[in-house]
């Protein structure tokens, strides 16, 4: 076979993979592809299946059913088989009881969710979640929302439960990480991606993945400047930024970095931000507190970061002075100038530095000896 056949073949069935793997939430990104429309598979069902429509009303409703009848009488490896059926493919489905419509495809997968978070099968939990979210965005998110971030607060932070009891499950941080990524993307408003990116932050914090923690921040602070976790975002960039700082002989980038940080968090939250209709009162009066240390530290990182940044003014300067006739040009003209202007910038970023009493005596002999 000619070596163009192949190739020929070969994107041919890529192809067919790659319309395979999309779920109905992201449809209406392949409307342009006709046979999208007729595919209602959710990832991972198989590239062979043939049958590619919706789940029959008729059999949904039996498989419902029977599943919360099971459910019911207390066999939840029953309910769960016939809940996970919806994990195939979606349905549309509704059914009405006590005047309240039922969306039977995405009920069954909340419900095959929290069996398995009950289970111990966190990560299967989070997927059929996730699938909720992605393939029925009229169902109620608040709901999958809430249950997507403890779940995956629990997968990051709780010890992981064995699988059938007795195997030990093995945590990826990349894979936490991932999951909050996941939940700031699907989120809708200010009530669950703030707390996302947070979590996702501290988690990189402790994985020692310091940019995607300050990603996270930064994705935080410019897109949800109104929410009260934005207070402990500034104050965690201006900590991060911080241990970056290798000293006053070396590039002071972190060092303005930091400053920046901590002078923006003193002057937009000289106040803690007001309680959050998200937020419960304990939680509330803990952010109180934390804040309130957070204030204090905040002084102090700051004072720090100006007499790093002084003390590297007064090495440049030392440095100048002694070299500037080697590679300044015009240094005859300029004599102590270049110099004088690094020391008298190290007296006023931290004037009460033991960087700046270096510098005034270094300015007070540089000046005599021009007279």
């Amino acid at each position: 076979m000619k070596a163009s056949s192949i190739f020929l073949i070969l994107s041919f069935a890529l192809g067919l993979l790659e319309l395979s793997g999309v779920s109905p939430g992201d449809r209406r990104r392949y409307q342009s592809n006709p046979s999208s429309d007729k595919d209602y598979l959710f990832p991972g069902t198989g590239f062979f299946k043939k049958n590619r429509d919706p789940i029959d009303a008729k059999q949904a409703k039996e498989w419902f059913l029977a599943a919360e009848s099971k459910e019911q009488a207390g066999d939840l490896g029953k309910a769960l088989d016939l809940y996970e059926n919806f994990s195939k493919r979606r349905s549309d489905a509704t059914l009405t009881r006590e005047n309240i419509e039922i969306q039977i495809g995405p009920e069954s997968l909340f419900r095959a969710a929290i069996i398995r978070e009950k289970r111990g099968d966190w990560q299967k939990s989070f997927e059929h979640l996730k699938l909720v979210a992605e393939a029925y965005t009229d169902y109620d998110f608040e709901r999958v929302a809430e249950s997507l971030m403890r779940i995956a607060e629990r997968l990051a932070k709780e010890k992981l439960p064995r699988k059938w009891g007795f195997v030990p499950r093995i945590r990826s941080g990349n894979r936490d990480r991932m999951r909050l990524d996941q939940i700031a993307g699907l989120a809708r408003g200010p009530k669950f991606a703030p707390r996302a990116l947070m979590a996702l932050a501290e988690i990189a914090a402790k994985d020692k993945k310091d940019d995607e923690s300050i990603d996270a921040l930064e994705r935080l602070v410019n897109l949800y400047p109104e929410n009260y976790l934005c207070e402990e975002a500034y104050f965690l960039l201006a900590k991060i930024y911080e241990t970056r700082v290798s000293g006053p002989a070396y590039d002071q980038g972190a060092t303005l970095k930091a400053l920046n940080f901590y002078e923006d968090y003193i002057i937009l939250y000289s106040k803690s931000p007001p309680r959050s209709k998200h937020e419960q009162e304990d939680d509330y009066r803990i952010r109180l507190k934390e804040a309130e240390e957070r204030r204090s530290l905040a002084e102090k990182g700051r004072k720090k970061m100006r007499e790093t940044l002084s003390a590297s003014k007064v090495v440049v300067g030392q440095f100048v002075e002694k070299y500037g006739r080697y590679y300044m040009v015009r240094w005859k003209e300029l004599g102590n100038k270049p110099a004088l202007q690094f020391y008298n910038e190290a007296i006023t970023t931290a004037p009460e530095s033991d960087a700046a009493r270096v510098a005034e005596k270094k300015v007070a002999e540089l000046r005599a000896g021009d007279d």
